[in-house]
């Protein structure tokens, strides 16, 4: 499988004022998959330590702060060749090993020929712990579950990925494409992006392996969240975990604890949520009051939407059975569409450094999907799961706020063009929204006619 992050890895290798790195993911995302294979392209060798297999590792951590002496003793104890700029060393398991997240600060400080990265589970967690984090002497990298574009890759529709980044004008996509691309993004809306079902269905065609690879990465996080130090939270993070899909199910998606448990109230179930959010196997979008900046100051704290870390495990975790893929658009307008906006908000976290938020109102009713912020710009995005494209809220969002709505996004199954100031993204090119934007934002050289 061909992971994009790889070219991020390759910066950080050769960035100036390179320090250790810090890999954050979820459990089994391909976080260890990654290291080892950049090491293999781009290094002469690698030198793993799994601190997890190999407890008595963390020793040499814990007796002394000497970095010299630290690898000597893994060296040893290991067999395994360590070079200034020449070895990728990596740490993995690290997340509940503090003290060697702690020695980053002194390899950054009295040994940076060395190339370290580190990697773990549930490292948000780890990090949230002042004694183990060494602030300012690491860089960070997040991997995420595949994108539909890794996706295509791993499937070997390389020519599909070609056409899609070489789109460089806002007009239809020819049918020869769209519907393929249409079908390929139906299949990725059943295995999700964790790399082991991808691989059952891109290499093996078996469905039953990609259901049962999904079930096992389920029951994993489950049995990660025991681990929260606080035992009684642990039934709490299941119930909200278990109930995300009938949350999303919902006409309006605001999360409600109530949903959870007969009875919940925010205090008791709030610091199970965090835990799942630290831990990045939630996603928690807050509703935003206007689209002005800095965005967090708009935020209303009281409301907010779960999204899982991948559409793949939503739609098991929801029992959604894998035959859904042949019966039309179904997939997408399932439990009203919470796939699709599951999806589009996993690329928009890849694409875009601010978290989206969304907006909406009660009386009468609408609600904006997300809200992303581009340079110093917030566009709304709407979300629709068919091929039904009329934008009430979009419109009742640009009527409130005329002055700060420069541009208006909406993903749907219609076809790549432009409705005035509304830019019409087909949902198998969400990856690629970041980079549509670019070609055409108002103000600029607008489109001829012939293209919109």
């Amino acid at each position: 499988m061909e992971r994009l992050i790889i070219s991020d890895l390759l910066k950080w290798k050769n960035a100036k004022h390179r320090k250790p790195l810090i890999l954050k993911g979820v459990r089994q995302v391909g976080k260890t998959w990654v290291l080892r294979e950049f090491g293999r392209r781009y290094y002469e060798n690698t030198a793993y330590f799994n601190f997890d297999e190999h407890e008595e590792y963390r020793q040499f951590f814990e007796t002394t702060k000497d970095v010299e002496r630290i690898l000597q003793n893994l060296m040893l104890a290991s067999g395994q060749r360590i070079l200034p700029e020449k070895t990728l060393i990596i740490f993995d398991e690290v997340q509940d090993c503090p003290k060697v997240i702690n020695s980053m600060k002194y390899f950054c400080e009295n040994a940076p020929e060395y190339h370290i990265a580190c990697a773990g589970s549930l490292l948000g967690i780890a990090l949230a712990k002042p004694s183990s984090f060494p602030v300012g002497k690491v860089n960070f990298l997040q991997i995420d579950p595949m994108t539909f574009t890794e996706f295509l890759m791993a499937n070997g529709d390389g020519n599909l990925v070609e056409y899609l980044n070489r789109v460089d004008t806002i007009e239809p996509v020819p049918d020869a494409f769209f519907n393929p691309l249409t079908e390929k993004l139906k299949m990725y809306y059943v295995t999700g992006g964790m790399p082991e079902p991808v691989a059952m269905w891109t290499q093996e065609r078996d469905v039953e392996a990609m259901q049962e690879a999904l079930s096992n990465i389920l029951g994993a996080y489950e049995r990660d969240f025991a681990k929260h130090p606080d035992a009684k939270e642990f039934p709490k993070i299941s119930m909200i975990w278990r109930s995300i899909p009938s949350q999303l199910a919902r006409e309006n998606k605001k999360f409600i604890y109530k949903a959870v448990k007969e009875g919940a109230r925010a205090r008791e179930y709030e610091d199970a949520l965090q835990w799942l959010v630290d831990a990045r196997l939630v996603h928690k979008v807050y509703r935003s009051t206007a689209p002005r900046l800095p965005v967090s100051a708009y935020d209303d704290l009281t409301a907010f939407k779960i999204y899982l870390a991948d559409v793949g495990l939503l739609r098991r975790l929801a029992q959604l059975a894998p035959t859904a893929f042949g019966e039309g658009s179904r997939l997408f307008t399932e439990f009203r569409g919470a796939l699709t906006e599951n999806y589009v908000l996993q690329t928009l976290l890849t694409q875009f450094e601010v978290m989206p938020r969304y907006w909406s109102q009660t009386n009468p009713p609408y609600e904006v999907d997300f809200l992303i912020q581009r340079e110093n710009d917030i566009f709304p995005v709407e979300v629709k799961s068919g091929d039904n494209t009329a934008s009430r809220s979009l419109r009742k969002f640009k009527e409130l706020f005329p002055e700060e709505v420069k541009f208006r996004i909406r993903f749907s199954l219609d076809n790549l063009r432009l409705d005035g100031d509304v830019l019409n993204i087909p949902l198998f090119m969400a990856d690629q929204t970041k980079r549509l934007m670019s070609i055409w934002i108002p103000g600029s050289s607008a489109p001829s006619p012939a293209s919109v």
